[in-house]
């Protein structure tokens, strides 16, 4: 269902309710200094101007009213920033102002938006759990103490896809791409397989934590006009309560389970063991409840993005044939007198690859707003006011697409990354899949191995031709909006062995 299919089907039968909104939005928009934007309509404001891809729709209209542009999603004030220049005075300049994030109505589920480190206010709380997940998680001393479970988990991958080569069926790329991502995380924060690559075992948790990303990807009248939230007019707030609730139980039910062998065994020295150290020393100030909602802020931000981007990836290279072989062969020479996978400390060695990545990134972010951030006070952007509370979104798949700054920007071209050097990290604002500034991603460097080590065997120990013999050029190549900008057809591709 996209935003026009939900004013007809709920709005228009309430109109009479809100017919005060006549004069208040338009007052509003006349006097308060706000960036240009369309002009909105009574109630629903510019709703109508987004469709089934809001991404393309605003990066239409950033054309015709520049790349600071306001519009009136429903009831909420909404920012739009569709170049880096102005991104950079958003999330560096005026970072602090523009730390607060919009809690949308799914998020509430289980009071989630109250513990999520991803939903806090930029607050005490927020800046203690974003200490914890940064020192204990995702420093490099625990990246590298952990990187022979990523190697165990990504052999696990090959050896699965080496029995797929048998059958000579296609395999699902973003589903595999998705259990393996799932049970890197889950050995890393609790030392055991949640999601099985075979159709026989319990799916129970990559299941819940698929329907939940699912759920929380449809767009939703209760995020665009508040005053439903307590109606749940599509019922999406009652279904992520059912998935959040059962994915907690299963975290519950692991943490129960350690915290009784820690009496008797030896520890384990994963994430769960460092929080439930934490947790004993200081309750007060890292709770039972802050580590759960923890764990699930990582579980669904972490598979979605990552599975998402390596889709696009293996997507863009068979599309791309000569760059695979290219890709291939990197991989293949820096592998000749070495191990069998891909070692993490050899990422700075394949520079090949690492374009192919920041070109994926660049074409296809994972999340093509980012997570919207809510303005905390009145600030001054470009002579036009930013008004508190606005929602501000970042449309960055446009901001990959400006031939002001990219040549070619449709175009799948690797040389750009060999010839600039263009990162990732949050610093170049015309590359920011994982954010900028303070609410930045913390998982970046998690992710940034992950996808490197996964997307390198998978090319150097397989080729991979399409079903049903179709062409490379023939591939559909169309994207679907939602949480993570996901293939709108799933690739499924043949592997063979080399």
């Amino acid at each position: 269902m996209d935003y026009i299919d939900l004013t007809i089907s709920f709005l228009f039968p309430i109109l009479f309710i809100f017919t005060y909104a006549i004069t208040t939005t338009i007052s509003r928009h006349r006097n308060s200094r706000l960036p240009p934007g369309p002009y909105p309509l009574p109630l629903i404001g510019n709703l109508l101007h987004l469709g089934n891809n809001p991404h393309h729709s605003l990066a239409t209209l950033s054309k015709r009213y520049g790349p600071l542009m306001s519009l009136k999603l429903g009831t909420i004030t909404t920012i739009v920033v569709s170049s880096p220049d102005i991104a950079k005075e958003f999330f560096q300049t005026h970072d602090n102002s523009f730390s607060g994030r919009v809690t949308i109505d799914v998020t509430r589920a289980l009071d989630h938006n109250k513990y999520s480190m991803v939903f806090l206010s930029a607050g005490d709380h927020w800046r203690r759990l974003r200490r914890i997940s940064k020192e204990y998680m995702f420093s490099m001393q625990r990246l590298d103490a952990s990187e022979t479970l990523r190697q165990k988990k990504v052999k696990e991958l090959i050896d699965h896809v080496n029995q797929c080569c048998t059958s000579e069926k296609g395999v699902n790329i973003g589903g595999l791409a998705f259990t393996t991502s799932l049970n890197i995380l889950s050995n890393f924060m609790f030392s055991i397989d949640f999601a099985p690559y075979d159709s026989l075992s319990s799916q129970e948790f990559k299941d819940d934590v698929w329907a939940l990303l699912e759920v929380a990807g449809k767009p939703n009248i209760a995020d665009l006009f508040p005053i439903l939230k307590s109606f749940d007019p599509q019922g999406l707030f009652r279904r992520a309560n059912v998935y959040v609730k059962r994915i907690l139980t299963i975290i519950d039910r692991v943490i129960d389970q350690r915290v009784q062998t820690r009496s008797t065994s030896s520890t384990k020295d994963d994430v769960l063991d460092v929080f439930l150290n934490l947790n004993q020393m200081d309750e007060s100030s890292f709770s039972r409840n802050d580590m759960r909602h923890l764990f699930l802020a990582l579980f669904i931000a972490g598979t979605d993005a990552t599975s998402s981007t390596l889709e696009w990836a293996m997507a863009e290279l068979i599309h791309n044939p000569n760059k695979l072989e290219t890709a291939r062969a990197e991989v293949i020479k820096l592998m000749k007198h070495k191990k069998s996978i891909l070692q993490e400390s050899d990422l700075t060695q394949i520079p090949y690859l690492q374009a192919v990545i920041k070109e994926t990134l660049r074409l296809h972010p994972p999340v093509p707003f980012m997570v919207p951030h809510l303005a905390i006070r009145d600030v001054e952007i470009q002579g036009f006011m930013v008004l508190k509370n606005a929602q501000i979104l970042c449309n960055v798949w446009e901001m990959r697409r400006d031939p002001q700054v990219w040549s070619q920007p449709e175009t799948f071209m690797l040389e750009r990354f060999l010839e600039v050097n263009i990162d990732y990290k949050g610093k170049d604002f015309e590359l920011i899949p994982f954010g900028a500034g303070r609410r930045m991603c913390p998982g970046l460097n998690m992710a940034h191995r992950m996808l490197h080590i996964t997307l390198g065997s998978l090319i150097q120990k397989f080729d991979w031709k399409l079903e049903k013999n179709i062409k490379a050029e023939d591939m559909d190549m169309a994207e679907k909006f939602g949480l993570a900008l996901q293939k709108s057809v799933p690739l499924k591709a043949i592997p063979l062995q080399l």
